[in-house]
């Protein structure tokens, strides 16, 4: 194979990359804050897929446009289920927090099950074969402008919780519990919120990921643990690791890929995760163990 398919792969990858990224940065943003481990991630992904294919299906809205409203729309779905099912287990022993999210994950399945059946959607637009070349590089048009939003939606994050008042406020529990508690922040508001910041991010790349993969109702459990793999490679907590560990494993994927099998793919993730765990257990990005 030329220098030139390498190239291709390696763009195609890391555009991916940037959609895996934005997935995990979600999952990264309600431990980091909230030290929940979120198990229904994936499966909360998977309802954006499906809210985005209906849409397209039925009146034909791309699920570019439907980005925003998509990500209001589980940014509301997170604020509800944080305020009002998780946030009394938050003080109560970690197995019963799995406990709960597993079975809210297991539900999510059953009912997009029920409701749309086991079959695969997909969604086809205009653009869809469409690419753009790039001197040697050919670079799918459905990646690039999942890519680009990616990036916007991950730097409008980054810029909330750098720049304003709220964004501050939450990170100042995420260090202090107990000192946010003392100078009057409302906590139970600000787990809330940050819960409902990341499912917009999981909304808005299931938008992203409707461009790229068919959706399934199984398909949230895959990806609940693709989520895993990237947020521990980068470093749990960690935004930046989140969004760079996104791109490491969509990388490693599509090279895995051309290299070998199309089935290989998950087993170079992996690989790479039991590398980090070997060498840096902290995560690329996360601060070193005590």
């Amino acid at each position: 194979m030329t220098f030139d398919v390498y190239l291709n792969v390696v763009v195609a990858g890391i555009l991916t990359g940037l959609v895996y990224g934005l997935m995990a940065l979600g999952l990264s943003v309600i431990f980091g804050v909230v030290r929940v481990v979120n198990f229904a991630h994936g499966e909360m992904m998977s309802i954006a897929m499906y809210l985005a294919v209906v849409l397209f299906s039925s009146f034909g809205l791309d699920p570019l446009l439907m980005l925003v409203p998509i990500a209001a729309v589980m940014f509301a779905f997170g604020y509800v289920l944080q305020a009002g099912l998780i946030n009394p287990f938050i003080t109560r022993p970690e197995h019963t927090q799995f406990l709960l999210v597993v079975a809210l994950a297991i539900i999510i399945v059953n009912a997009l099950l029920i409701v749309f059946g086991p079959d695969a959607r997909t969604v086809q637009t205009s653009y869809a074969y469409d690419s753009f070349q790039l001197g040697p590089v050919l670079v799918d048009a459905s990646k690039t402008y999942a890519g680009g939003a990616a990036i916007a939606f991950a730097a409008a994050l980054f810029a909330f919780f750098r720049f304003s008042r709220v964004g501050t406020a939450i990170r100042a529990c995420a260090d202090n519990y107990t000192g946010a508690l003392v100078i009057g922040l409302n906590v139970k508001h600000l787990y809330a919120l940050t819960f409902a910041l990341g499912a917009a991010c999981v909304g808005a790349a299931g938008c992203m990921m409707t461009l790229i993969v068919d959706v399934t109702p199984i398909i949230g459990p895959a990806y609940t643990l693709l989520a895993f793999v990237i947020v521990i490679t980068g470093g749990l907590g960690s935004m930046a690791g989140a969004l760079f560990g996104g791109i490491l494993i969509g990388l490693t994927e599509a090279l895995a890929g051309l290299m070998f099998t199309p089935s290989a793919k998950s087993m170079f993730a992996f690989a790479i995760l039991v590398l980090v765990l070997l060498f840096r257990p902290q995560g690329l990005f996360g601060q070193r163990l005590s």
